[in-house]
């Protein structure tokens, strides 16, 4: 578990987020929620160990995050960043960068990588992309593939910043779909989304940020009717019950 205590994140020239406590559990998708630039992705790399923190603390399964090293790190973490450079390799070579917490020096893939990076290929409907190079890819094929490569580093959290990018509603929809059965394994996923329908209908609880602080967590059911989310987002959030549960829906305010 990773757990957030009274967390001030940022960059040298100032904070983004400050005095936030949050915990990403296992067995939860927690959805990260609020405008452009309110910290979130900066949340999210600190809590993989990529930015440091300016205040407070981040545990790791009860221990300083600093306390561990960052290939132990790596095996417990995976960060799935919202943006990427564009190597000129395979699909395949990009997920088998999952398996380097893994590895020795000097890094030799073996079966179980190979198979590894091959499961993780086809959960994230990229099986046919493998000898595929990274720059002949569209946006949204690249995004199959990295995430491919975050589900390849088998941690036991998963952080997403903005998973659904670049793609298409089919695979938005089974992105966040593999999301909740990560979570039913029991892994802590935690994801930074834009879209507010995907993530209440999905996401176990959401935290709401906006003005550099953590304005309200909760669940989808209990964000919806403090009203927080059409605030903050300045949409009209509606809903209707279908056949599985509630189906969201916004708006522009009247």
């Amino acid at each position: 578990m990773v757990e957030l205590c009274g967390l001030t994140a940022g960059y040298p020239g100032g904070a983004v987020l400050e005095d936030v406590s949050l915990a990403i559990r296992p067995g939860q998708v927690l959805a990260l929620l609020g405008p452009n630039g309110c910290g979130k992705s900066t949340l999210l790399r600190t809590a993989a160990g990529l930015l440091p923190p300016l205040g407070g603390r981040v545990l790791l399964d009860g221990r300083p995050l600093e306390d561990w090293g960052p290939r132990q790190t790596a095996r417990k973490i995976a960060c799935l960043p919202q943006f990427r450079p564009i190597p000129s390799i395979t699909a395949r070579r990009m997920v088998l960068h999952g398996r380097f917490p893994h590895l020795g020096y000097p890094r030799r893939y073996g079966a179980k990588d190979l198979r590894i990076a091959q499961a993780a290929l086809e959960a994230a409907d990229a099986g046919d992309l493998a000898d595929r190079p990274l720059p002949e890819l569209s946006g949204g094929q690249r995004q199959k593939v990295y995430l491919a490569m975050a589900l390849a580093q088998d941690t036991e959290t998963i952080l997403m910043d903005e998973p659904t990018t670049f793609l298409d509603i089919r695979h938005q929809l089974e992105t966040m779909a593999l999301a909740r059965r990560l979570a039913e394994s029991g892994r802590a996923v935690a994801a930074a989304l834009h879209d507010l329908c995907l993530a209440l209908e999905y996401a176990d609880l959401a935290a709401v940020f906006g003005a550099g602080r953590l304005l309200q967590t909760g669940t989808p059911e209990e964000l919806f009717r403090s009203g927080i989310l059409a605030e903050v987002m300045g949409v009209t959030l509606e809903r209707s019950a279908g056949a599985s549960g509630w189906r969201y829906y916004c708006k522009l305010g009247d």
